[in-house]
């Protein structure tokens, strides 16, 4: 009896929470840590950027509406299949940044207490975050902070599913929906990371992972103007300025890169939670 052949698996898009090829039909080869074949990813075109635009754009009136109630329970949720996918996120993890079993492990089970800190944070937003504002007159006057819109996120190079799930989950949890451009070389773990979304509660088009050159799809992310926002994390240092220079023509937010990524390990703050959040200031008339 021959030997059974393994099936390979098929590394493909997220967009508007199917999996497509991109639309060039192109891939392109994933290495180890060690420079050996892992896979093929897709790689993704403009044409695969504006699809997925278009996709976060019709996903954003019905997050953005829905309870931060139930966008916490939402998160939440990812956060349970995130623990019953956890030996497939180690070994992902430890052939992509060849990172040893036990610190593997650790990673991920920081990726799941990191998702589950914002999923908590998602009902507390507005009461940590607005405010009754005192007046001198009969009103009342309240600020109250909404979601940017949609929001393209670079993510990090060098940390494919901490790093990435630091700048993601933020971004949704405040009511926002994500273009995410995943990690050039090591884009395997994002798109496992989709697979959970994509089989939780999460709508379709909240999160769109792109894979492929982040020089190439960059660009068309930050001058597209249906984008509201852009997370320049993961950001080659030399594009930065010209990627900025491309978002101020369309008057976009934007969170600017430093010179080295962050430590990912390092507990999270409300930065991020703030990064994508417009605040809205109502005034009501009182008394008689």
């Amino acid at each position: 009896m021959s030997e059974r052949l393994t099936v390979a698996k098929t590394y493909k898009l997220y967009v508007g929470g199917a999996f497509p090829r991109s639309e060039s039909g192109r891939s392109y080869p994933v290495q180890d840590a060690k420079g050996a074949f892992l896979a093929n990813a897709a790689q993704a075109s403009r044409k695969d950027v504006r699809d997925a635009v278009v996709a976060a754009r019709k996903a954003l009136g019905g997050w953005s509406r829905a309870t931060a109630y139930n966008r916490g329970q939402v998160l939440y949720r990812v956060a349970e299949l995130l623990e019953g996918r956890r030996e497939q996120f180690v070994a992902e993890l430890g052939a992509s940044e060849g990172l040893a079993a036990k610190r593997a492990q650790s990673i991920v089970d920081l990726v799941v207490d990191r998702w589950v800190w914002y999923a908590g944070w998602a009902d507390k937003i507005a009461t940590v975050l607005g405010a009754a504002n005192p007046v001198a007159g009969p009103y009342f006057s309240f600020s109250v902070p909404e979601p940017t819109g949609v929001v393209g996120v670079l993510a990090p190079q060098s940390s494919s599913l901490l790093g990435l799930v630091s700048v993601v989950a933020p971004v949704i949890a405040t009511g926002n929906t994500a273009v995410v451009v995943a990690s050039q070389d090591r884009p395997l773990p994002a798109i496992t990371l989709s697979e959970v979304l994509a089989t939780s509660d999460v709508p379709g088009g909240v999160v769109n992972v792109l894979t492929g050159r982040t020089a190439e799809l960059a660009p068309w992310l930050a001058s597209h103007a249906d984008v509201n926002a852009l997370d320049l994390t993961g950001a080659p240092e030399a594009t930065t300025t010209e990627l900025e220079r491309a978002a101020a023509g369309t008057v976009k937010r934007v969170l600017r890169a430093g010179a080295a990524e962050p430590d990912w390990t390092v507990a999270p703050d409300v930065k991020r939670l703030r990064a994508f959040l417009e605040t809205k200031t109502v005034w009501h008339p009182k008394g008689t």
